[in-house]
C-alpha cells in the first residue's frame, strides 16, 4: 500500500515537472527577445572601467543606450578619441561631444602651510579624523590628508604629496565620484577640464584669521573679484567665488594681485599657476603642531 502511494507520488511530481518545464520552453521561445550583437561589439571596444562618468552603471549599460542610439559614443569621455571614432562607424553615427570631467580640490593647505592645533592618534582616515574635533587642523574647512580619495580611486588618478596633500593627475581622473563622495570635508568637486580659473579654499574665516591657520587662504581681500570680468568671481560669505556660467574665463587676470595664492590658473601640465603678487611659499617641513 504505502509502496504504490510512492509510486503514485513520485508519477505526480514528474509528470509536474515535465509540464512545467514544457511551459516554460514555450514561453521561453514566445517571449525571448533577440539582443542587438552590436552591443557586445560596442562593450569590447569600451574601457571596460565601469567608473561612471557617462552617468551610467557600466560599460555594459553605455553599450544598449548607445546602441540604441539614446547616448553619443563623445560621452564616453574616458576612451580616446579614435576608439570613440571607432564606435561611432560601427553604429554609424556622429561621435558627439562631451567634455571630459575631472576632480579638483578646493585646499592648497598642506602641512607645510597649515597649522595642526592637535595632534590626532587612532585609525588613519579622514573619516575617522574628522569624527575627533574635526580631525585637529586649525583649518576647519582644509584637507585632513590621510588619504582616503586616493585610496578610494581605482584608477590611480589621485596621488598624495609631501606634504599630505591629494594631487589630481586629469588625464588618469574618470570623473567617477568616489573622491567626492569619500571626503568628509566636502572639497573634492567634479569640473569640466576647462574651468581653469579655480579658488583652491573654502575657509570662510576673514582676514587675519584665516592666514593665521593657513598661508594660502583666501583672506577675502576682493582683488580677484575686482580683477576679473565683471560678475566672474564674487564674495560669497568670505570667499571667493567663481561663476563658471560667464564665457570669458580665458585669462587668468583675477589671480595676478592675489596675496596668497589661494586662487589659482590650473596649467595643464604646469598644475597650479599663481599670480604676480602672491607670496612665495618657501617653508618645505611640516609646521609644528600647536
Amino acid at each position: 500500500m504505502d509502496v504504490t502511494i510512492t509510486l503514485i507520488a513520485l508519477a505526480v511530481m514528474v509528470g509536474l515537472s515535465l509540464s512545467l518545464s514544457s511551459v516554460l520552453a514555450i514561453a521561453n521561445r514566445k517571449l525571448h527577445v533577440q539582443e542587438d550583437p552590436r552591443i557586445d561589439d560596442v562593450e569590447r571596444l569600451l574601457p571596460g572601467n565601469n567608473c561612471g562618468a557617462c552617468g551610467l552603471p557600466g560599460c555594459r549599460a553605455f553599450a544598449e543606450q548607445a546602441v540604441a542610439g539614446t547616448i553619443a559614443p563623445g560621452k564616453c569621455t574616458v576612451s580616446s578619441e579614435e576608439m570613440r571614432e571607432t564606435i561611432a562607424g560601427l553604429l554609424g553615427v556622429n561621435v558627439g561631444g562631451e567634455e571630459k570631467q575631472v576632480a579638483r580640490l578646493a585646499c592648497a593647505g598642506g602641512s607645510n602651510v597649515a597649522r595642526q592645533r592637535g595632534r590626532y592618534v587612532g585609525v588613519s582616515t579622514c573619516r575617522a579624523a574628522n569624527l575627533v574635533a574635526g580631525g585637529g587642523k586649525g583649518c576647519a574647512w582644509g584637507c585632513l590628508g590621510y588619504g582616503d580619495c586616493m585610496d578610494v580611486c581605482d584608477f590611480d588618478a589621485i596621488v598624495m604629496d609631501a606634504h599630505a596633500l591629494p594631487v589630481v593627475d586629469e588625464d588618469l581622473c574618470t570623473a567617477c565620484g568616489d573622491c567626492v563622495e569619500i571626503c568628509p570635508k566636502q572639497i573634492f568637486e567634479l569640473h569640466p577640464v576647462s574651468h581653469r580659473l579655480w579658488v583652491a579654499c573654502k575657509n570662510l574665516a576673514f582676514g587675519d584669521e584665516a592666514e593665521s591657520e593657513c598661508a594660502v587662504a583666501c583672506n577675502a581681500c576682493g582683488r580677484c573679484a575686482a580683477d576679473a570680468p565683471s560678475g566672474v568671481v564674487n564674495m560669497i560669505d568670505n570667499l571667493a567665488v567663481v561663476d563658471y556660467r560667464h564665457n570669458d574665463l580665458t585669462t587668468p587676470s583675477a589671480i595676478q594681485r592675489c596675496p596668497t595664492g589661494a586662487i589659482v590658473w590650473l596649467h595643464g601640465r604646469q598644475g597650479a599657476v599663481r599670480g604676480r603678487q602672491a607670496r612665495p611659499v618657501i617653508r618645505q617641513s611640516a609646521l609644528p603642531i600647536g
